[in-house]
C-alpha cells in the first residue's frame, strides 16, 4: 500500500444461482443422466474458487429449478435480481449459474432487458456436481476469470462460457444434448477462450450502449402481470395451417373472457431454408395477422438468417427477424410488451 493513500476496497462481483445440471446430484457418481438439477446452492459451488483480483464474492439465491421450467416469473425474479445489483456502484459483475437448457433464451432476455455496462456472464454444466468428473467448477472458475477480464470490464454486455468457450448473448444456441462443449454460436463461431485463467478475445467487443429509457422499459418487463403470448411454430412438409386455426380460437375465447390463459399476441414462424413457408400454413398466418396478431418470420436451420424479400413466402409481406425460434419468441413478446408501454 502506498503511504499516505487509503487502500480501495475490494469490487463486488455477485454469483446469482438459478439451478440447473451445475447445481445437480445423482444418487451415484456414474449417473450422468438421471440426475435431480437444481440440488446444490450456489454458495456450495463457490466453494475452493478464488475471485479475480481485487475482488470479493457475493452470492445470492434467486431460484434452484432445472432450467427447462423456467417462466415468465422467474425471469423476471432474475431480472429483478439482476437490476438491483446492477445499480450497486460497488459491483464490478454478475454471474449467473443456470441450467443450459434455456440458457440462451436468459442470457438474450437478458441482454435485451438490462443492456448492461458491466459484464453478466451466464455459465452452466453438462455434468451435475455428483459426477466423478463434473464440468461445473470449472466452467464457473471460467466465469470468474471472464467476469473480472479487463475487455469484458470495459464492453459489458451478457456472455455465455463453458468448455473454455465464450460466447456472446445474441448469438449463442445450444447444439448439442450431452457433450461437454454443447453450445456453438451458429457462423460466427465462439468470440473468446478461457485458458490457464486468461480470456484471449478473437476480436474486440463493442462497448454495450443502453436504450435511452431503458429504466423505464426495464419497469414495464418487471411489473407486467404476464407478458404478450406469443408461440413458437415450424413450417414443414404437410403443414396446412390447424395449428395457426386453434390458437386463433384461442385467441377469441380469451379476448371475450370464455379462456383464462393470455389470448394469442404473436406469432414467431421457423420457416424452411430462406424463411419460406408452406402455401397453406400462408393462408393461415395472413388470416391471423389480419385479426391483430403479429407475425415474425425466421428460419428454422441452424445457421445463416433469413434474407428479407417475399421468395417462398407468398408474396406476403411478413416481418422477418435475424433471430433463432427461441429468442425471437421472446424477443416478440418485449416488442409487444414494449408497444403496449409507448417504449418500443
Amino acid at each position: 500500500m502506498t503511504e499516505g493513500r487509503a487502500a480501495q476496497p475490494p469490487r463486488v462481483l455477485v454469483v446469482l444461482g438459478m439451478g440447473g445440471t451445475i447445481a445437480g446430484r445423482a444418487a451415484n457418481a456414474q449417473d450422468v443422466v438421471g440426475y435431480q438439477a437444481g440440488v446444490v446452492p450456489v454458495a456450495d459451488l463457490l466453494a475452493g474458487l478464488v475471485p479475480p483480483d481485487g475482488m470479493r464474492l457475493e452470492a445470492e439465491q434467486v431460484a434452484n429449478v432445472d432450467s427447462k421450467d423456467m417462466t415468465p416469473a422467474l425471469w423476471q425474479a432474475l431480472l429483478a435480481a439482476a437490476w438491483r445489483h446492477l445499480q450497486r456502484p460497488e459491483v464490478a459483475a454478475l454471474v449467473i449459474t443456470h441450467g443450459t437448457d434455456t440458457l440462451e433464451e436468459t442470457a438474450w432476455l437478458l441482454h435485451a432487458v438490462l443492456q448492461p455496462r458491466r459484464p453478466v456472464v451466464l455459465v452452466g454444466a453438462m455434468r451435475p456436481a455428483s459426477a466423478a468428473a463434473p464440468d461445473g467448477p470449472q466452467n464457473l472458475a471460467d466465469a470468474l476469470t471472464l467476469a473480472g477480464d479487463a475487455v469484458a470490464q470495459t464492453a459489458g454486455g451478457v456472455w455465455v462460457t463453458l468448455a473454455g468457450r465464450v460466447f456472446d448473448a445474441r448469438a449463442v444456441r445450444k447444439v448439442h444434448p450431452a457433450r461437454a462443449d454443447a453450445f456453438g454460436a451458429g457462423d460466427g463461431g465462439p468470440a473468446a477462450w478461457v485458458e490457464a485463467g486468461r480470456v484471449r478475445w478473437l476480436a474486440q467487443p463493442a462497448a454495450v450502449s443502453p436504450h435511452p429509457d431503458q429504466a423505464a422499459r426495464v419497469q414495464a418487463v418487471l411489473t407486467a402481470q404476464r407478458w404478450p403470448r406469443v408461440e413458437w411454430i415450424s413450417s414443414h412438409g404437410g403443414a396446412d395451417g390447424a395449428l395457426v386455426r386453434a390458437l386463433l380460437r384461442q385467441r377469441h375465447a380469451a379476448v371475450a373472457g370464455e379462456d383464462a390463459d393470455a389470448p394469442l399476441a404473436g406469432l414467431v414462424v421457423a420457416g424452411t431454408g430462406n424463411g419460406s413457408l408452406h402455401t397453406e400454413l400462408v393462408a393461415a398466418l395472413a388470416d391471423a395477422e389480419d385479426q391483430g396478431v403479429t407475425v415474425w418470420v425466421t428460419t428454422r436451420c441452424p445457421e445463416g438468417e433469413v434474407i428479407p424479400g417475399d421468395g417462398g413466402r407468398a408474396r406476403r409481406p411478413f416481418a422477418v427477424t435475424d433471430l433463432p425460434p427461441a429468442k425471437a419468441r421472446l424477443a416478440l413478446s418485449l416488442h409487444l410488451l414494449w408497444q403496449q408501454a409507448a417504449l418500443s
